[in-house]
C-alpha cells in the first residue's frame, strides 16, 4: 500500500419514513514506521454527494419494495456521476419498523451489485439510538466536553435516546413519538392516526378521528403532549402513558447521572433547529408542528441544547468505511475456518469487563442477549480491552466466563470469536479452548485490535507462518 490512498463509499440509509444516499472519499495512511507492522488509519473524509431525501417505498407498513428501492439508488448513482465499479465499500443503514430480517435479505439482493462488499445491518431501536447519536455529534461533545449529553433521534414513527457519558453509552431507549404518527392528506384532512396518538388523545380528552379537517391547534396539542412526554422522559419521571408507547425491543432507559445537555437528530430536527415558513402540512404529517411544539417546550428552557452536526442524515453520511490493520503475534485459534465476513461487534465496557474478569456471567449473559435481539445475525465478536498484564486466576476465570457464555447462547456451530485491545490472546484462547462445551466450538482469539460497538469484522486467511490474522474494520462513521 502506498503512503496514502483514498477509496470511495457508498452509504444508505433506510428508514420507516425516509430513504437517501450518500457518497464519501475516505483517504487512508499508513501511520507505523518504516520497521513497524504497517496501521492503516482514516485520516480524512469527505462527502462527495448527498441524495435527495425519498420516501421510502414500502409494500405494506413494513416490508420493503426492494425494486423500488433499487431504482431510488441507481438513479442516485446515475445522477452523482459514479458508477457501481467506482465504489470500494458500501453499507446499508436499516432502521425503525423496516428493520426486519426480511428487508434485510431484500435489500442485499436488490443492491449487492452496486459495491462489492456492501455491510447490511439491520438496527433495532437501541442501536438505531447509538448510531444516530454518533451521527448527530452528540458522542463527540460529550468526549470533548468530559459531560453527558442526550441524543433524542426523531423519525417518522418513533424517538431514540441514547445517553453518553464522556463517549460511553451509559443508557438508551425508544419511544413511539414521531412526525408521521398523524398523516394529512393534500386537502387538509386526517388520513392516518397511530395507536400511540390515540392514546395520547384519550388521555387528555381531545378528539381526533380519521377524515376529520386536520386543524392546527388540534394537532400542535398533541405535539405539546409528545414534547412533554419526551421531557419527562428525559427527568426520569414515572408516567403511565409514557410507559404504554415505549417501543418493543428497546431498553429501558434508566441512568443515575444529571443530563448537562441534549441534542437532536432525524427529520424532525431539522423542524426544531430550522423553522421555515410554509404550510405546516407541507411534508404531509405533524412532524413541523412536533418541531415547533418542542421548540417552545421545557426540553428548550429546562435543558442546555446543543447543535447537531447532522439531523436527517445522522445515520448515512460517510456509512461503510474500512480500517484496515493485522492482528497481533499472541493469536489463538484451533481449526482454519477464514475467511469470515461481516461480523458484528459486541464491545464490553470497562466495567463489564471488569465484571467477566471476576468470573461472574450474569451481566455477560444479558448484553449478549440484548445484542441478538438488536441485530439478525448468527454470528458475533465479544471485543473488550483486555489487561496488559493479568494474573493467571484472572485469565482462567475470564476464560470460565466467556465460555460458560457464549456455549449457552450462541447458535451450534458457531465460534467463540473474541477481539482484545491488550497483548493476551493465545493465554486467554488457550484457556478458552481447554474448557469443555455442549456444543463443538472453534475458539478465536485475536489481540492488538481496536474495534467499537456497530463495526463489523472481516477475517482473512492467516498470514506469516499462521502468525497474524489479517483483520477489516468496517466501521459505520458518521458525522
Amino acid at each position: 500500500m502506498s503512503e496514502e490512498s483514498t477509496i470511495l463509499s457508498v452509504g444508505i440509509d433506510i428508514g420507516t419514513s425516509t430513504t437517501q444516499v450518500i457518497f464519501s472519499r475516505l483517504t487512508f495512511k499508513n501511520s507505523a514506521g518504516y520497521f513497524a507492522v504497517p496501521h492503516i488509519a482514516i485520516v480524512d473524509k469527505e462527502v462527495v454527494y448527498k441524495s435527495n431525501i425519498h420516501m421510502t417505498p414500502l409494500k405494506n407498513r413494513v416490508m420493503i419494495d426492494g425494486e423500488k428501492v433499487r431504482n431510488i439508488v441507481a438513479e442516485e448513482f446515475r445522477k452523482s456521476g459514479y458508477k457501481p465499479t467506482d465504489t470500494q465499500t458500501g453499507a446499508v443503514i436499516i432502521t425503525g419498523e423496516s428493520a426486519r430480517k426480511e428487508n434485510s435479505e431484500i435489500v442485499l439482493r436488490e443492491l449487492s451489485d452496486f459495491a462489492g462488499e456492501f455491510v447490511v445491518s439491520t438496527a433495532g431501536p437501541d442501536l438505531e439510538a447509538i448510531i444516530a447519536g454518533k451521527g448527530s455529534g452528540a458522542r463527540q461533545y460529550s468526549i470533548d466536553n468530559q459531560c453527558t449529553v442526550a441524543n433524542l433521534d426523531i423519525g417518522g414513527g418513533t424517538t431514540n435516546v441514547v445517553l453518553f457519558d464522556a463517549g460511553e453509552v451509559i443508557a438508551k431507549g425508544c419511544v413511539d413519538i414521531g412526525g408521521r404518527l398523524v398523516k394529512v392528506t393534500s386537502d387538509g384532512r386526517v388520513e392516518y392516526i397511530s395507536d400511540s396518538v390515540l392514546k395520547m388523545t384519550a388521555s387528555d380528552g381531545l378528539s381526533l378521528n380519521i377524515g376529520d379537517e386536520a386543524q392546527y391547534t388540534k394537532i400542535y396539542r398533541i405535539g405539546e403532549i409528545m414534547a412533554e412526554l419526551l421531557y419527562r422522559w428525559l427527568c426520569r419521571e414515572d408516567d403511565r402513558l409514557l410507559a404504554s408507547i415505549t417501543t418493543p425491543g428497546s431498553s429501558q432507559f434508566k441512568f443515575h447521572k444529571p443530563i448537562r445537555a441534549i441534542c437532536f437528530s432525524g427529520g424532525v430536527a431539522d423542524c426544531i433547529y430550522h423553522p421555515a415558513e410554509g404550510s405546516w402540512m407541507r411534508y404531509g404529517d405533524m412532524g413541523v408542528v412536533l418541531g415547533e411544539a418542542i421548540r417552545a417546550s421545557r426540553l428548550f428552557s429546562d435543558f442546555r441544547v446543543i447543535e447537531a452536526k447532522e439531523t436527517i442524515r445522522a445515520t448515512v453520511v460517510g456509512a461503510g468505511s474500512y480500517t484496515t490493520s493485522v492482528s497481533g503475534s499472541t493469536i489463538t485459534y484451533n481449526r482454519d475456518v477464514f475467511p469470515l465476513k461481516n461480523i458484528p461487534v459486541l464491545k464490553l465496557s470497562d466495567e463489564e469487563q471488569q465484571v467477566c474478569f471476576s468470573g461472574q456471567t450474569g451481566d455477560l449473559a444479558e448484553k449478549l442477549r440484548w445484542m441478538q435481539r438488536q441485530s439478525d445475525s448468527k454470528q458475533l465478536i465479544l471485543a473488550m480491552k483486555g489487561k496488559p498484564n493479568p494474573s493467571y486466576m484472572e485469565v482462567k476465570r475470564l476464560a470460565a466466563c466467556l465460555v460458560s457464555v457464549l456455549d449457552a447462547l450462541l447458535p451450534e456451530g458457531q465460534p467463540m470469536l473474541i477481539v482484545l485491545e491488550c497483548d493476551m490472546a493465545k493465554a486467554l484462547g488457550q484457556m478458552m479452548m481447554q474448557l469443555p462445551t455442549v456444543h463443538p466450538r472453534d475458539v478465536i482469539c485475536i489481540d492488538s485490535v481496536q474495534v467499537d460497538q456497530n463495526d463489523f469484522v472481516d477475517m482473512g486467511k492467516p498470514l506469516v507462518d499462521g502468525l497474524v490474522i489479517p483483520v477489516v474494520v468496517k466501521t459505520l462513521i458518521f458525522g
